[in-house]
């Protein structure tokens, strides 16, 4: 799934649409039925922004688009062209460029769901602090893992940087967040802020170490990675039992 260092990339590269006037164009049925390319077409986009997860594309007449990629979608930039393929969900054409939603399955056009969220973990600059206040109201037997990627409470993180930022910061994703103490909360925190921040910046996803490594040598410690299913969407922990120490998971974890 795109986490928010993709979002915030995207945010980046739709820039030079900004200030332009759109044609706006859909061709994925799902994508007609949410009605946004008509009626952002002709309007002028005022803004592109990410916030956790969410593309917020804000455009004259007070319109705002909220977009989430889920576990495929894409947004890119490329030199218009009068030649549509496949089935994008959103074609935003300005005088010289051109964005395009592919596999883009949440398009609307309010944002109420953004009211829900957790402070952005990649705004700059991230407010640490607020962050660890929601973590001290959240269910306190609720694991780690499964925390940090509750957008809640903390917008942004997923699967992919949860298992990096904990590798990094050799912290159990099984830990119960009862049996963690603030300092340990600020540094892990800030450990995701930092790496999500360089992700953006340098244009490029990390060298994972730990996620989607299960059965592989740990490149720290050379203990064999393992994986087992968190939380109630069942996502995927990834984690060295060595480096990071602390509670098995429920069921015997595997190692593949």
């Amino acid at each position: 799934m795109p986490e928010g260092d993709t979002l915030h990339r995207a945010a980046n590269a739709l820039q030079p649409l900004v200030g332009q006037q759109i044609h706006a164009i859909s061709i994925h049925p799902r994508a007609q039925a949410t009605r946004v390319a008509e009626t952002v077409d002709g309007h002028t986009l005022e803004s592109v922004t990410a916030f956790g997860k969410n593309l917020i594309l804000r455009f004259s007449g007070s319109i705002t688009v909220r977009s989430h990629l889920r576990m495929s979608g894409s947004w890119r930039l490329r030199r218009r062209t009068d030649e549509i393929t496949g089935r994008p969900w959103l074609v935003l054409r300005a005088s010289e460029w051109e964005g395009v939603l592919n596999g883009g399955p949440v398009l609307e056009l309010h944002t109420r769901a953004l009211a829900r969220l957790g402070p952005d973990i990649l705004a700059t600059p991230p407010d640490i602090d607020k962050m660890l206040t929601r973590l001290r109201a959240a269910d306190q037997t609720r694991t780690l893992g499964e925390t940090l990627q509750d957008q809640e409470l903390v917008a942004g993180i997923g699967n992919m940087w949860m298992a990096e930022t904990l590798w990094h910061t050799q912290t159990s994703p099984w830990r119960r967040l009862r049996d963690i103490d603030e300092a340990t909360r600020r540094l892990v925190l800030q450990a995701a802020a930092d790496r999500m921040r360089a992700a953006v910046d340098s244009g490029r996803e990390p060298q994972k170490q730990a996620h989607a490594r299960a059965g592989r040598p740990c490149t720290r410690c050379g203990t064999p990675i393992r994986s087992w299913g968190q939380g109630d969407a069942n996502r995927i922990a990834y984690w060295c039992p060595t480096c990071q120490p602390g509670p098995e998971p429920s069921v015997p974890a595997h190692a593949g």
